[in-house]
């Protein structure tokens, strides 16, 4: 595997797995949960330089991480609604690294993207503590991929989501010294 596809890939790319079982969907629910306090405590002293450093060549910022985290993460926390409240909803795709573009993922303090997440995330948990396995299958559709997708593999892909970001991060904090 090349640097470049480390760097981009530190926890390597999503695979779904075959079966999620009851004591699988815990460890899930309990990663979204903890999420928000582990990215706080990862990057609660940087500066905005650090925060304005690239986690690799022609990659985002921290900053820009952060708040495509929660985008991303909202976006995800409404289509679990939609698709728990209605029939195999169509969902609207967006253009992430278009929104990574957009000023507020560029030039705002984290602090707002950082509340954003962790309400979302407390939101989120008691919804999935709440859900029963016959909700958990679920489907929205997603036209770009012209795929169905139930809500415990989109739970795994999230799960996938948070540890992925947290691992550009922590990586170019190692990487710098910070």
């Amino acid at each position: 595997m090349s640097d470049l596809t480390n760097k981009k890939f530190p926890i390597g790319p999503f695979e779904a797995p075959e079966n999620i079982c009851d004591t699988i969907l815990d460890t899930y629910i309990k990663a979204i949960k903890d999420f928000p306090g582990k990215l706080r405590n990862l990057i609660e002293h940087f500066t905005d330089e650090q925060l304005d450093t690239p986690y690799r060549e022609g990659g985002w910022t921290v900053r820009q991480l952060v708040n495509h985290i929660a985008d991303s993460h909202t976006n995800s926390f409404i289509r679990f609604k939609l698709a728990l409240t209605e029939d195999n909803p169509t969902i609207k795709p967006y253009d992430e690294a278009k929104w990574a573009e957009l000023q507020d993922s560029i030039e705002m303090p984290i602090k707002p993207a950082m509340r954003m997440i962790k309400g979302t995330h407390q939101r989120w948990t008691v919804l999935l503590k709440s859900l029963t396995n016959k909700q958990f299958e679920r489907t929205f559709h997603h036209p770009e991929h012209n795929r169905n997708y139930n809500l415990r593999d989109n739970l795994a892909l999230y799960v996938w989501h948070c540890n992925h970001h947290f691992a550009h991060i922590e990586n170019l904090k190692k990487e710098k010294g910070w």
